[in-house]
């Protein structure tokens, strides 16, 4: 199998146990060859050898034999490794930052929050996370290094790493112990997070009780570690009404994402997560830009121009919304917060890294001030309305030609779709297509796009009117169903419902 298959935007992910349907196809012989492209990576950026190297992994079976693996591959470059064994994403990235590891690269093994047998490689420089080209070029650039003799020495970056937020945080509340008094729960999903509750909580005077899942199993016997997911965001509301808890973290498996649960059960991720960081940032740099992904709701749109400020919806992809934010700031245009409704927040304040830990941390700066106020978090996104009804709905789509089939079906809704009354195209969009709806089918939006990673066409639509999004479901029939390569039974399911 060619290595170049394995690259996921701008990290890389495979199969890293064979299963009855999946075939392995990230093992020790391909990290070995990614492991020389990461060498002839640092090589073709200036930086001087012999490299520092820090690597990790999270709580996935095959992260330890995988890392063995690649710390071959450096030490025989004559590379020092630093093996953080657990470690965490946002914290692989402060292996270049911190003095005391001064790493050249940063490399954090894992897939995010895919299933067990899935496992994946992340990439930082001191200059930040590896780019889509970055990635291409390590995977084509394969060839052996020069042997000479590395070495290899154990380090705790985790601990250091919570003794920074620790530090931040008390930097932001202006007290050494501003939690507490308050009883906060974390669920980390078996994966790599658990550290925070004792490490980074307890410190700052929380009562952690109810905390759950907190110890590193690959196996992930709970639920899928994803803030993303309905089922592990059901989990930690529980835990909050259960332990009667002031606030509920859940953390991906890799803490680049995270997500809360407010005292009285409100989850508070996609939309409303952006809403919260907005208000929270809006509050300290005024009329500032918030970057965010394509499926974002109108509502969030008003809210933020309520607060005073603007939003730039940008195509999916946590790198693509971090460069557009970058990019915007280089030109003039000043944006603190860049973000995805799968809950990547990044903010410019901490190296436009997309950091978990880090937005709890800027919520957790806060909660004391709105306690002493005797206001709850939830008062943030008071003002963001909520759609009455929602559907997401995934259409694979067949052959070798995906892209090209999906596309054009993109272009059939953009002109077939607005001769229905009630649809009008909305040219604020950069991803796909989007439709604002009107009557006689509610009020609401809709956006068809193609997936970043996979053969699916996705449709995300809202509305403000129970039962309007059933009534505008026939007519997205109508246009799929004229490629046959698009499968459309979990829409008809819909229909038939």
């Amino acid at each position: 199998m060619e290595l170049t298959k394995l690259q996921n935007g701008s990290d890389i992910r495979g199969i890293a146990i064979t299963t009855e349907d999946k075939m392995k196809n990230l093992g020790t012989d391909q990290v070995r060859l990614i492991a020389q492209g990461i060498l002839n990576w640092l090589t073709d950026k200036g930086i001087e050898h012999p490299f520092k190297i820090g690597i990790g992994h999270d709580s996935r079976l095959t992260g330890p034999e995988l890392k063995a693996a690649m710390i071959d591959v450096f030490t025989a470059a004559g590379c020092e490794v630093l093996d953080f064994g657990l470690a965490t994403t946002p914290a692989l990235f402060m292996a270049t930052q911190f003095e005391e590891f001064a790493c050249d690269a940063g490399i954090m093994l894992t897939a995010s929050h895919l299933p067990f047998y899935f496992n994946g490689i992340k990439i930082f420089s001191q200059a930040g996370g590896a780019e889509k080209s970055d990635i291409a070029f390590i995977l084509a650039h394969t060839e052996a290094a020069e042997k000479a003799a590395g070495n290899v020495k154990s380090a705790d970056l985790l601990s250091r790493y919570a003794d920074d937020l620790v530090e931040k945080i008390q930097r932001g509340s202006d007290s050494d112990r501003p939690l507490e008094g308050l009883k906060i729960v974390v669920d980390a999903g078996n994966g790599a997070g658990g550290y925070f509750a004792d490490k980074v909580l307890a410190v700052l005077g929380a009562d952690t009780t109810g905390s759950q899942f907190l110890e590193p199993d690959g196996h992930f016997p709970n639920h899928i570690p994803n803030p993303d997911n309905k089922e592990a965001m059901a989990s930690i509301k529980q835990a909050v009404l259960d332990n009667q808890a002031d606030l509920g973290v859940i953390f991906d498996t890799d803490v680049d994402r995270s997500a809360i649960v407010s005292k009285d059960g409100q989850m508070i991720n996609r939309n409303n997560l952006i809403a919260v960081l907005a208000a929270i940032v809006l509050q300290e740099h005024p009329g500032s830009t918030i970057v965010t992904n394509s499926p974002t709701s109108d509502h969030l749109k008003a809210f933020i121009e309520e607060k005073g400020g603007q939003q730039y919806r940008y195509i999916s992809g946590y790198r693509n919304v971090i460069n557009k934010a970058i990019e915007l700031n280089a030109a003039g245009t000043d944006c603190q917060l860049a973000i995805e409704t799968s809950s990547h927040a990044a903010f410019k304040e901490n190296y436009f890294l997309d950091d978990g830990a880090y937005v709890i941390a800027k919520v957790l700066m806060l909660l004391p001030k709105l306690q002493k106020e005797q206001r709850a978090l939830t008062d943030l996104m008071a003002e963001l309305e909520q759609p009455v009804e929602t559907l997401e709905i995934r259409y694979p789509i067949s052959g070798e030609e995906y892209q090209t089939i999906g596309q054009q079906m993109i272009q059939r809704f953009r002109e077939e779709l607005p001769k229905h009354a009630g649809f009008t195209e909305n040219p604020e969009n950069q991803e796909g297509v989007r439709f604002s709806v009107n009557d006689p089918y509610g009020k609401g939006w809709m956006l068809l796009r193609l997936s970043l990673h996979e053969p699916l066409l996705v449709m995300q639509v809202e509305n403000d009117q129970a039962g309007q999004i059933k009534r505008q479901l026939p007519i997205f029939r109508e246009l799929l169903a004229q490629e046959s390569n698009v499968d459309i039974t979990k829409l008809d399911q819909q229909i038939n419902k």
